[in-house]
């Protein structure tokens, strides 16, 4: 189906109701490089703000004595605030598009220039929205849900497209090896969790429903055509971390979204780091990632080489971002003045395609996202006020110093990636 909202009517969103300021945070990059033309932008987005996962009586209801956040939206969905952002995240992309001249002011497309397309849920539909309206002012785009709403389209569901008895061996003892030692180190994150929520003062403690976080109860489960599973204190603290994460965005007393306790940054970083690490067990271990992210694969392959589109915008969740990204062989990365580590919410992974004056096509990976204290204050962006920018690496790829990387390169690890899926379901078939 085609969803069509007028931009007039997203642009109505109330932006000056920022917490007031100046923008001052400066990107740590920039997308613009001297001598090439850009000629493609493909976009992989997280969607922003969204209220918890969980509704009022799940675990999160029990787990603490504190009352959480009151949420703009329902259990899952696209907060207010998530709207406003993902807003000044579409206009700072039509300002840049601009300025490099593959958009003219007010751009109208021609039919097949641009696609926005986006998975079924309520979160990522109304990101595409704002993000879209925001881009092209002028313009009423056509927004591709290809699912029925509110159920996961297959392109955008990180769910295992094979599974045999060998290949679960094979994935578990592949993520024991790669995560045990981290979620061992979990101790503290645990600690510092429990103390904010005050979780010894909890219903759920003195019910015994929750007896405490250990590093040692992590059980994974595989099924064909189900996201990878997972049950034991991460996956409840990943719940918890995720809604004081999201807490921490939305409240303005800092303070007050730590339940009255004054966090540091590092502090904060470290509640989150629980959420990105459930992420990353369930998500990005090379068989697991080849696995999940197979459909997405093809459709970024797809996007980049298509003649016809100078733009497109692809909306799911940090899951596709994560697994894509590991599924590419990203080498490690830091992502400045942001407390989740990987796939902040509402990122961007952006694919851009330049040409130097011999008409040689190059790529530049890049993950753009609103810093914490962006997302806290609402921060305006444009070209003088940007959003974070970080050029991303690949393993056996050669780049220069801007990040540039031969576009056959590229396109070359993705044809690799989405042949690993078919050399994964020979090889475990057996």
């Amino acid at each position: 189906m085609n969803i069509k909202l007028s931009s007039c009517a997203l642009l109505l969103i109330p932006v000056l109701l920022s917490c007031g300021g100046k923008n001052e945070y400066t990107s740590s990059a920039d997308m613009t490089i001297e001598g090439y033309t850009l000629s493609k932008t493909v976009i992989l987005s997280r969607h922003n703000i969204r209220s918890p996962l969980v509704g009022p009586n799940s675990i999160l209801s029990t787990i603490t004595p504190h009352e959480w956040f009151e949420w703009t939206s329902n259990a899952s969905e696209l907060s207010l605030k998530g709207g406003i952002l993902e807003t000044e995240m579409g206009q700072y992309f039509r300002k840049w598009l601009e300025s490099e001249r593959l958009f003219p002011a007010n751009y109208r497309p021609l039919e097949g220039e641009v696609r926005f397309y986006a998975n079924a849920k309520q979160r990522t539909i109304a990101t595409t929205n704002y993000f879209s309206s925001a881009l092209l002012p002028s313009f009423d785009a056509n927004i591709e849900v290809k699912a029925p709403f509110d159920t996961m389209d297959p392109v955008f569901n990180p769910c295992l497209n094979f599974v045999s008895d060998s290949y679960v061996s094979a994935a578990k003892a592949e993520i024991s090896s790669l995560f045990d030692k981290r979620i061992e180190g979990l101790f503290d994150n645990y600690e510092l969790l429990c103390n904010v929520i005050d979780f010894k003062d909890s219903e759920a403690y003195h019910s015994g429903a929750v007896s405490g976080f250990n590093t040692d109860d992590t059980v994974l489960s595989f099924q064909e055509g189900k996201e990878p599973a997972m049950s034991g204190s991460l996956k409840t603290g990943c719940s918890v971390s995720d809604a004081l994460t999201l807490q921490y965005y939305e409240e303005k007393d800092a303070t007050k979204a730590a339940f009255g306790h004054a966090l540091s940054f590092d502090q904060w970083k470290a509640i989150s780091e629980i959420k990105d690490l459930y992420g990353d067990v369930l998500f990005t271990a090379p068989s697991v990632c080849v696995n999940v992210a197979h459909p997405l694969l093809e459709e970024i392959q797809s996007e980049l080489n298509s003649e016809e589109r100078k733009f497109a915008f692809l909306c799911g969740h940090d899951s596709n971002v994560g697994s894509v990204l590991a599924s590419l062989g990203v080498e490690d990365y830091e992502l400045p003045k942001s407390i989740e580590s990987k796939t902040p919410i509402g990122c961007k992974l952006t694919f851009n395609t330049y040409l130097d004056a011999a008409k040689q096509e190059y790529c530049l990976v890049s993950l753009v996202y609103q810093s914490a204290e962006q997302l806290r204050a609402n921060a305006p962006l444009d070209l003088k006020h940007p959003p974070m920018i970080v050029p991303l690496k690949f393993k056996g790829i050669a780049s220069d110093a801007n990040g540039l990387c031969l576009k056959e390169d590229l396109l070359k690890r993705l044809e690799e990636s989405i042949a690993r899926y078919d050399d994964m379901v020979s090889t475990y078939s057996k």
